[in-house]
């Protein structure tokens, strides 16, 4: 195997850093705003129109339905960010975000106004289509999370060198 220049080790480790607290910090922005009217007015539409969703406000209120999505969503977010002191616990957040990013992704079928009026496939509004496309990213931010903290999960009980290796797996 080639050894690693110094700019390949500080773009994957610092890739990696970001994609696993990029993901956390949008997971807990997100939802602390569903705690809001108007991010609760926003997830309506998407929601209503939804299989898996629409049932729910027969029982629960809009801001009610928000504020679950949200404690979910930073609660996702908190367990991903235990990386360092809970692989296990990261990996179960990031499995969550992967249902909540396949969950997200399905109101792409669901949500009238996806396919921009007037024009084919593959225009899209920009919202909620191009709003909802970009959770194929994250869904592949927390697919990579998760993968990692299952690795790191054969590191517990190693020294503290090998977990560091570990963390830092991209270095020379």
């Amino acid at each position: 195997m080639m050894k690693k220049t110094a700019i390949e080790i500080f773009l994957l480790n610092s890739g990696s850093i970001l994609i696993r607290y990029g993901l956390v910090v949008i997971l807990i922005w997100i939802g602390i705003l569903k705690f809001t009217q108007y991010e609760a007015a926003g997830i309506r539409p998407l929601a209503e129109n939804s299989p898996l969703f629409s049932w729910t406000f027969a029982f629960l209120s809009t801001m009610a339905f928000s504020a679950i999505l949200g404690a979910i969503e930073i609660a996702t977010g908190i367990l991903i960010a235990l990386r360092p002191f809970s692989p296990k616990l990261s990996a179960i957040g990031s499995f969550a975000a992967i249902l909540t990013f396949l969950t997200t992704l399905t109101f792409i079928i669901t949500t009238p106004g996806v396919i921009e009026q007037g024009l084919p496939f593959p225009f899209i509004s920009a919202s909620p289509g191009q709003f909802l496309i970009k959770d194929l990213v994250l869904l592949g931010a927390a697919l990579w999370t998760a993968g990692e903290a299952l690795e790191a999960t054969q590191m517990e009980g190693r020294t503290r060198i090998d977990v560091k290796r570990a963390l830092f797996k991209y270095s020379k």
